[in-house]
């Protein structure tokens, strides 16, 4: 049976209510807040209908009726009003992003800890699974006699750069032949490719072993199998002030599907090809062993490349008008950002403060034996 319109206005005064009040709706409240024009014993009809069909639920027999996940379907789909962010949320995001942003890791903990403050709820990002990225560079840098600093660069910005532990007293021309020999190896080929070093090449020159094996660990961490450390968290514990969650079995189930990351991870791919995903759900609905909850995501990009994805996490009573509101805001501000740089000035800058920082640790520890 089809939802006529009076239905379908029915289903939107529940779910707007009970987004802001969290609190079951009488068929007299609906008409006095809702529909005036609707006599309740016509609101109660069709409460009753609505309720056969799925859309509500009444916890009690004397309580109004509350909307089930279909309704939250139905009401992001097609019922739900649009709004604009007010000028206080427009700031938030200007400080959020209006700085010069240079690493990718940086634009997404910023994305995540902005879209955190302004709905008041958990907010999830991560990056782009880098698997068919194509290699373009490997810089290998001396900091100390004993440290070297690795930057890989491929057609999607640079992978995290990690210092590498040598041998002692290794030269400068060392480095230069490592990085020549490594770059020949990997160069041209996937991540994912070069992350399986075996399949691109059969033997490694013993004097560069130790330089190959952490440009492995390097690449073995950025695959999509190895991906977890790359989702970013913001206000966990937002989910504590829900009222859903004032139940203690409930609340523990969501805090354990945060911190068990790995969990999140075949969810947050759902759909990947859409620009906005919206995933309602009861209990493992989602996925078997899930919390009840709803997760929304959108697909982020700068200047047209992919970047990864972000959004919430929480209740299924969340204001998803402001959520997409937010979301899509963020989207346009960051794909039109100066694409983050990862060569050049940037690896320099990035060589010298390693190189510093070295040297001022290295400066105390002497001063330490000093004293």
């Amino acid at each position: 049976m089809g939802l006529s319109s009076r239905k379908e206005k029915i289903i939107e005064a529940v779910v707007d209510s009970y987004i802001n009040k969290c609190e079951p709706i009488s068929s007299s409240e609906i008409r006095e807040k809702h529909l005036p024009m609707l006599s309740s014993a016509t609101i109660r009809n069709e409460l009753a209908a609505l309720e056969e069909m799925g859309y509500v639920t009444q916890p009690h027999t004397s309580s109004g009726r509350v909307p089930t996940a279909e309704a939250y379907r139905l009401y992001v789909e097609k019922l739900m009003p649009r709004r604009k962010l007010s000028r206080s949320e427009l700031k938030v995001v200007k400080r959020y992003f209006n700085r010069k942003v240079t690493e990718l890791d940086d634009l997404l903990k910023n994305t995540a800890k902005v879209i955190s403050e302004i709905t008041n709820l958990t907010s999830v990002a991560y990056s782009q699974n880098v698997d068919d990225a194509i290699i373009e560079n490997i810089k290998i840098v001396k900091i100390t006699d004993t440290t070297a600093l690795i930057i890989i660069v491929t057609d999607r910005g640079m992978l995290k750069d990690t210092t590498a532990t040598v041998s002692a007293n290794i030269t400068e021309e060392y480095f230069e032949q490592a990085a020549k020999f490594v770059s020949g190896v990997f160069v041209g080929h996937k991540v994912s490719e070069a992350s399986k070093p075996k399949r691109i090449i059969k033997e490694v020159r013993k004097e560069y072993e130790q330089v190959f094996n952490t440009v492995i660990k390097i690449l073995k961490n950025h695959s999509h199998e190895e991906m977890v450390s790359d989702i970013v968290l913001e206000g966990s514990a937002k989910i504590l002030e829900q009222p859903e969650y004032a139940n203690l079995t409930k609340a523990k189930a969501m805090l354990e599907l945060l911190d068990a990351k790995e969990e999140l991870i075949p969810v947050l791919q759902n759909s990947d090809d859409m620009s906005l995903n919206i995933l309602i759900s009861k209990d493992n609905e989602i996925k078997e062993g899930m919390p009840e909850c709803a997760i929304v995501t959108a697909n982020y990009s700068v200047n047209g490349v992919n970047i990864g994805k972000a959004g919430v996490i929480g209740p299924i009573r969340m204001d998803y008008p402001k959520v997409i509101s937010v979301l899509d805001y963020i989207g346009k501000t960051i794909n039109h950002l100066p694409e983050p740089k990862h060569d050049g000035d940037d690896e320099v800058e990035e060589v010298e403060y390693a190189q510093g920082a070295l040297k001022q640790g290295k400066s105390d520890e002497e001063n330490e034996k000093t004293d």
